[in-house]
């Protein structure tokens, strides 16, 4: 039925679009015919805002993967670094949180380890809403830092990583057979938000995968059979992304330019000092307005990043944010 309700909202705005065309075309006509230039000035820019809907879904279009439609678990976790790595690894969940909110999407924090002075060591949170996954897959990888250290009292130059990951939240009609003697359970007192209360007890539970050390973990309820479930919940969406992954890259094994997750292998540079540039280095797509991309004005780069991946196109006619 979702799935129906969501065909039958592309097909109305099809239609809605299709009529406003035809209609900006015939005014057009008429307005020629009898010389008036502000009437075809108003229908003009009537095209050109039909122009930028169409593009929108053309954009949604893109997202007919298995799981594009399903809420999101979204990890972020540090580099190597230390500090620096941490606070990067916060800015970056941050930036994915404001993204979250400006498109109505709702965010539930799941876990977090905090870093020893700043920052973060690894989060995760889920984001609930329509295509969550299918616009935040495009952000799997590594994500790089260079600025002048507000930690360093030299005020050096650092680079810093921290790598993003995100997982879709399946559906319970989806079956994926975790045998017990395959993962180990361990229970611990929670750390991080929560309240004076979250840590009383060994109320967080972290469960291991063994055959493909795939491990998560939830510290967000004090019960722990609550925690419990929702690790299994996010196992399963691990699982459930990694075959995907796995049957993308043997369809495309030929081809160069699949992205690597690996350290040393970043997707996107963010440059605050000596310059100001955000790269997106798969698409080519750049920012020189880095505030506003880490406050989440991240469209583009996940667009143009989803039409590459989809069809080849890269990044269409946005070359540069600016």
């Amino acid at each position: 039925m979702r799935e129906r309700n969501r065909l039958d909202r592309s097909i109305s705005t099809y239609r809605v679009l299709e009529n406003e065309l035809n209609d900006s075309v015939g005014l057009i006509e008429m307005a020629e015919a009898e010389g008036d230039k502000a009437m075809v000035a108003d229908a003009e820019a009537s095209l050109a805002s039909l122009r930028a809907r169409a593009d929108v879904m053309k954009l949604e279009s893109m997202l007919s993967g298995e799981a594009d439609a399903n809420d999101a678990f979204l990890e972020v976790h540090a580099g190597a670094g230390g500090t620096e790595s941490q606070d990067w690894a916060s800015m970056l969940l941050r930036m994915y949180t404001r993204w979250a909110e400006k498109h109505g999407y709702k965010v539930e924090w799941l876990e977090e380890s905090e870093g020893e002075e700043a920052g973060i060591k690894s989060a995760t949170i889920q984001v609930k809403g329509e295509n969550a996954y299918g616009w935040l897959k495009t952000e799997t990888g590594v994500h790089r830092l260079v600025r002048i250290s507000p930690f360093d009292s030299n005020a050096r130059r650092h680079t810093s990583f921290a790598s993003v990951g995100a997982f879709p939240v399946i559906d319970d009609k989806i079956e994926i057979d975790i045998p017990e003697k395959d993962v180990r359970i361990d229970v611990y007192r929670a750390s991080g938000a929560g309240g004076q209360h979250v840590n009383k007890t060994e109320s967080a539970v972290r469960i291991t995968h063994l055959p493909t050390s795939i491990a998560v973990q939830c510290q967000s309820d004090r019960s722990q059979h609550k925690n419990r479930a929702q690790a299994w919940s996010m196992l399963r969406a691990r699982l459930y992304e990694a075959e995907i992954r796995k049957r993308e890259e043997a369809a495309q094994a030929q081809n160069d330019a699949k992205s690597d997750i690996g350290w040393g292998h970043q997707i996107r540079s963010y440059v605050l000092q000596p310059y100001q540039l955000v790269k997106d280095l798969r698409t080519g797509i750049q920012s020189h307005s880095p505030g506003d991309v880490l406050d989440g004005d991240l469209d583009a780069f996940m667009a143009a990043s989803l039409a590459q991946k989809v069809g080849g196109e890269g990044a269409g006619p946005v070359e540069d944010l600016d």
